[in-house]
């Protein structure tokens, strides 16, 4: 049995690629290499440590369509579109090294005409006239037996959108968590005019081939193909569930503050695995009543805009009185936690 696997994902969506990269992650014996090849449509991929709400603007996110994807592994936030490679290598302990899958990526980015090097901690560069930019960035994955290196090679990826997302709105979150460091990109294509992903997918391919010395077929995967990995369907739906993506979140507490015509309000979460776990009120409104009513209702809820509105509009009923000033609240906190 061959030592190497290729495996080629015919799919764009970030939950089926980083399902399929767990389940082989988790089941592939000690004594292969793998090499995984895929491109998500627009998405935010988060580091498992991080939290959405700060790293990402996930107000414009949600009215563009571009979904959250959060990793297994460490590392910050990024932006992929179709213009954006991904690759993934796996290896069993001791062979794995992340020096040896840099190198291949190296070497297959020296093969079509660019001389990139590794720089800092993850990152590959190359050298322009503007000086070094990055092309590619990495994060990493250990067990005791094994280990994974993906990391992102950017063609022709649209570079405005990428500060469009990672952009958080200013909201006054009090954060634990990995916070990203934006580093200065440019696209393949810019150094070299009409390259492909077809082009950067077959030159990593044939690096991965001449390093180990041997070939494979590759393996093409999809929704309509699925990989044959047991639990295959559990991972997906953990991969794709809000309470991955975004309750994962580490702990953090939101300061809310607001003034209407009839008052101010300032709002404390604590927010924990996605949930508000405690929430307090301050107003100098002179119906506080409502208010103190709705700081109760929120404590356990979810940190989602949905939710949050829901428990406001719920409360009109009770004080319909000041269903004026609860929608007024209501239609904020919907857009200042989204």
């Amino acid at each position: 049995m061959s030592t190497l696997r290729l495996l080629i994902s015919d799919s764009h969506d970030p939950w089926f690629n980083l399902a399929v990269e767990e389940c082989i992650f988790r089941q592939m014996p000690a004594t292969q290499r793998v090499l995984f090849l895929w491109r998500n449509a627009d998405t935010v991929v988060i580091g498992r440590a991080q939290n959405p709400w700060k790293e990402c603007n996930t107000r414009r996110m949600e009215e563009d369509n571009v979904r959250l994807a959060r990793r297994s592994s460490g590392g910050g936030a990024v932006f992929h579109d179709l213009g954006n490679t991904c690759f993934t290598f796996m290896a069993g302990k001791p062979e794995y090294d992340k020096s040896v899958s840099t190198a291949i990526v190296v070497n297959a980015l020296n093969s079509l005409g660019i001389s990139a090097s590794a720089s800092g901690r993850n990152d590959l560069e190359v050298l322009t006239p503007q000086g070094a930019r990055k092309v590619s960035g990495s994060a990493y994955k250990e067990t005791m037996d094994r280990g994974f290196h993906h990391g992102t090679l950017l063609l022709n990826a649209d570079l405005s959108r990428l500060a469009n997302y990672l952009n958080p709105d200013p909201k006054k979150l009090q954060a634990k968590g990995i916070t990203s460091v934006r580093g200065r990109v440019t696209n393949l294509n810019d150094l070299l005019p009409g390259l492909t992903y077809e082009d950067i997918f077959s030159a990593v391919r044939e690096a991965f081939f001449d390093y180990y010395g041997e070939r494979v077929e590759a393996e093409h995967i999809s929704p309509d193909a699925l990989p044959d990995l047991p639990a295959f369907a559990e991972t997906f739906a953990r991969q794709s569930s809000w309470e991955w993506n975004f309750g994962q979140a580490p702990a953090f507490s939101h300061l809310l503050d607001q003034r209407f015509t009839w008052g101010g309000i300032e709002l404390h979460f604590d927010v924990e695995k996605g949930h508000i776990d405690r929430a307090q009120i301050f107003t100098d409104s002179l119906n506080p009543a409502p208010l103190e009513a709705l700081a109760a209702r929120l404590q356990g809820c979810l940190y989602r805009s949905d939710m949050l509105q829901q428990q406001c509009e719920t409360l009109i009923a009770d004080f319909p009185e000041q269903e004026m000033e609860l929608r007024e609240v209501s239609a904020w906190i919907a857009q200042t936690v989204r």
